[in-house]
């Protein structure tokens, strides 16, 4: 079983549940979703408990794309069950890996889920102060990244 998880800076309710969503529907129809551990935190405590923005969530429902998520913080634990944790900007990147050095056997193997676009956009914007159209460039990102990681891990 191989697992994966996204993680964002802030709160875990706008790119990160929008990536685990598309992820686990793409896993979900190339019938793989069972060799996976799907989910989402956030690197900090502002958001925890919380569900999705509505306005991704909303993107989420106009693409047929199910969303459950409530936001969590990633813990100490994720960097030695997860295989993957997937972020989206240099940020998130560095809080990840200083949190990851402080984690006794630590296995997660720590990325940009930008590293796996094939149109080459490493960073994946927050779009919680931009309008419906920046959650839809977040969605049409994280298909993208998610289709090619899939690919390159299945």
């Amino acid at each position: 079983m191989k697992f994966f998880v996204h993680t964002l800076q802030k709160g875990n309710i706008c790119r990160s549940p929008i990536a685990e969503a598309v992820f686990r529907k793409m896993a979900t129809e190339n019938g793989v979703v069972d060799k996976w551990r799907i989910d989402s935190a956030a690197t900090s405590t502002y958001e925890i408990g919380n569900p999705p923005d509505y306005r991704g969530a909303a993107c989420m429902k106009k693409h047929s794309v199910p969303m459950r998520h409530v936001a969590r913080q990633v813990t100490k634990e994720d960097f030695v069950t997860f295989e993957y944790i997937l972020c989206m900007d240099d940020s998130n990147l560095r809080d990840l890996n200083r949190k990851a050095n402080s984690v006794k056997n630590s296995k997660a193997k720590i990325e940009l889920l930008g590293s796996y676009d094939p149109e080459k956009q490493l960073v994946i914007k927050d779009p919680y102060y931009g309008s419906e159209k920046d959650f839809e460039t977040v969605y049409e990102q994280c298909v993208r990244c998610c289709r090619a990681f899939l690919e390159k891990n299945s």
